[in-house]
């Protein structure tokens, strides 16, 4: 085997778990707070039956 390969490996791991570790700190950062507790609350917002699109058809 080439010893490139392990080179390259090596750096799409790191790429990898950098890409991991920016959208970890994207989703918790402080300004997304606000829209992630609206969409926390959709599941309880429904209707009792679970049927909340309104068939209009005849």
């Amino acid at each position: 085997m080439n010893p490139i390969w392990g080179h390259l490996v090596g750096v799409i791991t790191v790429l990898l778990m950098l890409t991991f570790i920016g959208i970890w700190i994207w989703a918790w950062n402080a300004r997304h707070k606000h829209a992630f507790d609206r969409l926390a609350r959709l599941p309880l917002e429904g209707s009792a039956d679970g049927n909340d699109e309104k068939d209009d058809r005849p």
